[in-house]
């Protein structure tokens, strides 16, 4: 593979993949016109900018890094996003030539020797990965979405769908140019055969497309450390940190759009070190690496990292569909303190209805503490209970009475969280989002009340949930509302009573109409005909009315957070 090149002599005669070591493909795409397009969308444009200043340069598509495991096989360590997005499109961009004519003689060899030849495909993504790729993109044999397991999976067909969707009415003449422009840009390459070398180089090396994670930056620090003092286990351990992260790198395909993976990193730390005041992962592993024989502690904390994303992997997943604690405390977002506990909870082997209890309980003191908005610090609060929590006492009775606690104590160093402080911060206006949760908790009160075997409705069920202002925050003169006083506006607008939960298109509908025709469309949700039935015949949204709902939401947040 020469240094200085061009695509189509890069992969022409080449096999290229990518390590199942190596993070899978997370270039993301928009299909509609945003102020800061994706990735995918900018690949794109670039590549049209440069044909429309016809300049006479080649484009230049970057330093591709490859470490050659065999004559004429080599993996991607660097570069492999852009790589990945190339055949994409290059894909798509033949799919739609074929259309419109047969190939040229030339046009054939160039498929042949970028995208397959034969049996032979030039480029592959990870394992998981791999048979999708080849049947979506290159082979093409696959038309549906159905049975996408991964966050990678669905990226890889977003982009192919949107360049096909980009060159369906483009004619030959921009189909050609695009091609000539593609398969004669330039582009660097550095393949070696010593992986630490390759490793190091990653480690250093700018990335065209997303910056690398701490996660992976870690990873490759761990595996060059490895190489520099493994000594007789070094081929050993390489294979486990290979292994690991394989795993790793599927679950994070799995759950990312719930978890990010370097908090992931950072909760890891928290567990392994058992403190939750552990905040910096690089500077704490870094100061670790430099100690003369990092190897035991990359041994164990790359099965930290394992563990914690297989059981991240199940919370995020299969438990959070089947147990409504899980998913309550996972809709409320913003769980950093609560996380740590959860790992524990899974590597101990509780029981499900112990975690769930757990769960709830973290649910209720993270949402006094966003709803209570106090800078008193709630780590050293539970961090104790945190350090106790371990394989010799997996009890979680300390760190449920210590919640129960500090949300009714009086003690002056502990009551920023009791119900005084709740009740308090709950009068006036509140987030949104948080208003949202709420109302959702509050619906099913509503719906539970004395029923037996009910089963609550998940927060994701309410279509495209909203937050209505039932007198709305701009004043409609004569339209069933109380006077917009100075009392009526400061006190009543933007409160927990007149806010309502409503579906996206039902909020639409009913913008800023008179309170009558809003009535008559209160008719979905519990509280919803609740409000229907405290307002009886009396057809108007009072400030009375307002504080009387208000009142029973609080009294339910107070009895249930």
């Amino acid at each position: 593979m020469k240094e200085s090149t061009t695509v189509k002599e890069m992969l022409a005669s080449n096999k290229i993949f990518v390590p199942t070591y190596q993070r899978a493909y997370s270039w993301d795409t928009e299909f509609e016109k945003t102020n800061t397009p994706k990735q995918t969308n900018v690949f794109l444009t670039d590549l049209e900018d440069h044909i429309k200043s016809q300049t006479k340069s080649k484009y230049y598509f970057g330093h591709f890094l490859f470490e050659e495991k065999e004559d004429k096989i080599f993996g991607v360590v660097d570069g492999q996003q852009r790589l990945t997005t190339i055949v994409i499109f290059l894909s798509a961009l033949f799919s739609r030539l074929k259309m419109l004519r047969s190939l040229t003689e030339s046009e054939q060899e160039t498929f042949e020797d970028i995208i397959k030849r034969n049996s032979t495909y030039r480029f592959v993504t990870v394992d998981y990965d791999k048979q999708l790729f080849k049947d979506f993109v290159i082979d093409q044999i696959k038309k549906d979405k159905n049975g996408l397991e991964t966050q990678s999976a669905k990226r890889i067909v977003n982009a192919f769908e949107f360049f096909t969707q980009q060159l369906k009415e483009k004619d030959e003449s921009y189909l050609t140019k695009m091609l000539f422009t593609i398969q004669e840009a330039t582009c660097t390459t550095h393949p070696v055969k010593d992986e630490s070398e390759a490793i190091q180089m990653f480690i250093f090396q700018n990335n065209r497309g997303k910056k690398p994670s701490n996660l992976e930056i870690i990873k490759a620090q761990f595996m060059f450390n490895v190489h520099l003092y493994g000594g007789e286990e070094k081929e050993s351990l390489i294979e486990e940190i290979k292994s690991r992260f394989e795993k790793i790198y599927k679950s994070i395909s799995s759950i990312e759009y719930k978890i990010n993976e370097d908090d992931i990193l950072v909760y890891t730390l928290r567990v392994h070190f058992n403190s939750l005041w552990e905040a910096n992962a690089i500077e704490r592993i870094n100061k670790l690496l430099s100690e003369s024989n990092p190897i035991p502690f990359i041994k164990s904390f790359t099965q930290s990292l394992s563990v914690s994303f297989e059981h991240l992997t199940t919370f995020f997943g299969k438990d959070e569909r089947d147990n409504l604690e899980i998913h309550s405390l996972v809709t409320l977002g913003g769980i950093g303190i609560a996380i740590p506990f959860v790992i524990k909870a899974y590597t101990f082997g509780l029981v499900k209805s112990q975690i769930c209890l757990l769960c709830n309980k973290l649910e209720t003191i993270v949402l006094r503490h966003r709803l209570i908005g106090t800078r008193a610090d709630i780590t050293s609060r539970l961090n104790d209970v945190f350090q106790k929590f371990n394989y010799e006492n997996p009890d979680i009775n300390p760190i449920v009475i210590r919640i129960d606690w500090m949300k009714t104590t009086d003690d002056w160093w502990w009551s920023y969280w009791n119900n005084n402080e709740l009740k308090h911060s709950i009068q006036g206006g509140i987030n949104h989002s948080t208003a949202k949760y709420l109302l959702w908790k509050y619906e099913n009160f509503l719906e539970e009340d004395g029923k037996s075997g009910y089963t609550s409705t998940r927060f994701d069920k309410i279509e495209s949930p909203e937050l209505e202002h039932i007198a709305p925050q701009t004043e409609n003169p004569e339209a069933g509302y109380d006077k917009y006083d100075e009392e009526f506006v400061n006190q009543s607008i933007n409160c927990l009573g007149n806010y309502l939960l409503l579906s996206k298109s039902h909020n639409c509908s009913v913008g800023n109409k008179p309170f009558i025709d809003k009535l008559n469309s209160y008719e979905k949700l519990v509280q919803q005909r609740e409000i229907r039935e405290m307002v009886g015949v009396n057809m108007t949204w009072t400030k009375d009315l307002i504080s009387k709902r208000k009142d029973k939401i609080v009294n339910f947040i107070i009895e249930n957070v």
